[in-house]
């Protein structure tokens, strides 16, 4: 057996994330962004499994038609980065998800299947890549794929790559819904662009309430940009954010360019009673809790 022969198949999970804050701070040169964010992973995940393909393509299966099994798709550009990186090049995969986040929800749901595929296949090879050089592999891939990759609590900065990992959230659970349309996430920030902000997120007030396990004071101050967008599809965020609050939730916000809003509760007794609550309303209902590091 080669050493550069993976140990296959192999099986991962892929953790979306939540935004507790989200601010635009500047528009680049570059055409990217840059960005001030509070990200958090979440139990809700796909499932990721890796098998060798003796025809020496790799591809991804999800069974959905709208998520493409080729180039475009985070999670195999991924794997080919790995694969350049480790130096085998032409060894075929298939990479099977079986996805539970929802595509187009700002969950990271797409970045999230990449970094699974790089921690799963950097464990099939040995562990050749610390994490730094892992991260530095998944920036290469997407923005948020770093974050994915490390988890838990973090800062993100810059376009979302510079990463300074914060306390856990305290104890609360998550009720996540999404609304029956997907968000374009480049769409909004054109339009974002078109508008002056007037709001910004008290992101050192959020970093104080964290620290202190004051989950009062993080819910009071959690705020979103993109929700100031002039879009009439905010109508809808806002009226998901309402039927949270209503159901007790000491906080609601959209994540990233939406279309998923979510509530946070202080324990699974209520978070379960808003989903029972909701889940007829919204096809799209789920509950989640708080996940630590994963790197």
């Amino acid at each position: 057996m080669s050493e550069k022969t993976p140990l296959l198949p192999v099986r991962e999970k892929a953790y979306a994330k939540l935004n507790i804050s989200l601010d635009v701070t500047a528009r680049r040169g570059d055409g990217y962004h840059d960005m001030l964010m509070i990200m958090q992973t979440v139990s809700l995940c796909d499932e990721i499994t890796i098998e060798p393909d003796e025809g020496g393509e790799v591809s991804a299966l999800t069974g959905l038609p709208y998520v493409p099994g080729d180039r475009r798709n985070l999670a195999v550009r991924a794997a080919l980065q790995f694969l350049e990186l480790v130096g085998d090049e032409g060894r075929g995969m298939k990479i099977t998800m079986r996805k539970a986040v929802p595509v187009g929800a700002g969950m990271a749901g797409g970045s999230a299947d990449a970094a699974a595929v790089l921690r799963a296949l950097n464990r099939a090879y040995g562990e050749p890549f610390g994490a730094e050089a892992l991260c530095a592999a998944g920036e290469s891939v997407g923005s948020d794929v770093a974050f994915c990759l490390r988890g838990g609590t973090a800062l993100a900065s810059g376009r979302g790559e510079r990463l300074t990992p914060l306390p856990a959230l305290p104890p609360c659970r998550f009720v996540i819904v999404k609304p029956d349309f997907s968000i374009s996430t480049p769409e909004l920030f054109r339009k974002l662009d078109s508008v002056k902000l007037s709001c910004h997120p008290d992101t050192e007030g959020l970093l104080a309430a964290i620290g202190n396990g004051d989950l009062d004071g993080m819910c009071r101050r959690m705020y979103n940009v993109f929700e100031d967008v002039p879009d009439r599809r905010m109508r809808s965020i806002r009226a998901a954010k309402g039927a949270l609050l209503d159901c007790g939730a000491l906080g609601a916000l959209m994540t990233g360019t939406g279309s998923a809003v979510f509530g946070v509760f202080r324990d699974a007794k209520s978070a379960e009673a808003t989903r029972e609550t909701l889940r007829g309303e919204y096809r799209f209902c789920r509950t989640a809790e708080s996940v630590g590091p994963l790197l």
